[in-house]
Order: C-alpha cells, then structure tokens, then sequence
C-alpha cells in the first residue's frame, strides 16, 4: 500500500506570552492555525494565509535568517520545524501524511474573527506555558507552542 503526502503549514500565533489554539473537530487535537499548501504557493505563504483566514489576524513571521538574494534567487523564511504526521493508519500501515512547515509569528490582538466558514472565534483559545501542559494538549503541541513563546519573547 502506497503512503501519500501532502505539504502543509502551520503557525503559532504568539501575543504576549500565549499562543491561539483551535478545537480541530474532526481530529479531536487543539492545532494552530494552518492548512495545505496550494498549487501556487509557498509555505509560508500557506501560514500567513490560514492564519488570516482562520483568525482575522495579521501575523509577522519570525524569522531568525539572513536574507540572500540575487538576480534569480531569493531566500524563503525557513520554518522552525519540519515535522511528519501520520493522518491515516489502517492495520498498523501509514496510509497518509503530513509534512508541516511549521512557523511562528506574533500578533498584536487576540481578538478571533474568522473569515465565514472557519471554526467560530469560541473553538479558539489562547493558551501560555502553564495551560499547554494540560492534559488535552499533545506533546508536540505543548513543545512547540512554549518554543514559540520563547522566541517572541526574545524577538
């Protein structure tokens, strides 16, 4: 059996010390704002994107690299992490995966206003470093939610 991948982004809005988490319904995880990547774009367009669709707010990526350009190249804001989700797993077989481009960005509000038929601004929560070691929220999450704050923090 084949495994598919499909690229995706995501990103971790940061506002003075707590990052917006959603209800993700159908997979029953609390995520960050993020989605697929389209034909014509590129990743970080994909969170800049998700994250004004999903929220209403306007993000500002961080990003830690030295810009190098010429006159056929540019550098692309490079994600703090790389990671690979299992999505599907059927008899102990991958059957569909995720890669995330996985950025963080800081807001200046938390006020949640969804674009029409986006999780309602009540599925999103804001969540600092105490409140992402509860129990609802996976490891990874947690992880790299309080890296995110970490590093607005520092920007």
């Amino acid at each position: 059996m084949e495994t598919t991948r499909h690229f995706t982004a995501s990103v971790y809005l940061v506002e003075d010390g707590a990052v917006a988490l959603h209800d993700h319904k159908r997979l029953g995880l609390l995520l960050p704002a993020g989605g697929h990547v389209d034909r014509d774009e590129l990743p970080h367009e994909t969170a800049l994107r998700e994250a004004r669709e999903e929220t209403g707010l306007d993000p500002t990526l961080l990003v830690d690299q030295r810009e190098i350009t010429s006159g056929t190249n540019r550098s692309l804001p490079r994600p703090r992490h790389l990671m690979l989700a299992d999505v599907n797993v059927y008899d102990g077989h991958v059957g569909h995966q995720h890669v995330d481009h996985v950025y963080y960005a800081t807001v200046d509000s938390r006020a949640i206003d969804p674009a029409p038929g986006e999780e309602p601004a009540d599925a999103w929560g804001w969540y600092d470093r105490d409140a992402l070691g509860a129990p609802v929220v996976d490891a990874d999450v947690r992880d790299l939610g309080r890296e995110a704050i970490d590093v607005a923090a520092r920007a």
